[in-house]
């Protein structure tokens, strides 16, 4: 499992799984109607990285090709946190295409980032995400009610959290890393700008 920085390049692959509705079953969005959908989200990509506001990856199967998008969000650098989202396409389901994304995630937040904390949501009705990320480390510490959008409903999720502590004595450490390449400069700059 690789992850790297989409390029433009991934519409039709990002088309392909995300027109899913199964996949999209729990997001704000989808699933993709058309290919333009996919160019549209990788166009603000470049914006987010540059802002320092978001840095999504593509996930890239060693068997499958590309089966979907990990990424960090709603960073407070000043406190050293971020929220990390996954979604992968069905046929990745049950490879550990989860499991290698989140120990790459984690070594970028926690090693390379020098983040201390990383929380992720999952809707409460969705127990296949939730168990997804007990498996990989996180703890569940509450619901936000209401806090998510998904057609016209408000919809409620669980919370999750891992701290850099937890990551160093757990097993998800452990998980082989290799990294090529260098964090971009925006979420480095802004990380020492709060120290």
């Amino acid at each position: 499992m690789t992850v790297r920085i989409p390029e433009p390049g991934d519409a039709t692959s990002l088309f392909r799984l995300a027109s899913d509705p199964v996949v999209t079953q729990w997001f704000s969005w989808g699933p993709y109607q058309e290919t333009a959908e996919a160019r549209a989200y990788l166009d603000k990509l470049p914006l987010q990285r540059e802002t320092g506001r978001q840095l999504d990856l593509l996930q890239v199967h060693d068997r499958l090709g590309p089966v979907g998008i990990t990424g960090l969000s709603e960073f407070s650098y000043r406190d050293r946190r971020a929220m990390v989202g996954t979604w992968l396409c069905q046929e990745a389901w049950g490879t550990g295409a989860n499991t290698e994304g989140k120990a790459l995630m984690f070594h970028l937040a926690f090693e390379l980032m020098g983040l201390e904390r990383v929380g992720a949501y999952a809707n409460v009705a969705n127990e296949r995400s939730q168990r997804a990320l007990e498996k990989v480390g996180f703890g569940r510490e509450g619901v936000l009610r209401g806090w998510h959008r998904h057609g016209d409903a408000q919809l409620d999720v669980a919370v999750y959290g891992l701290l850099a502590s937890d990551w160093r004595d757990g097993p998800m450490r452990e998980v082989p890393i290799e990294v090529e390449g260098a964090v971009p400069i925006s979420f480095t700059t802004l990380l020492a700008a709060t120290s």
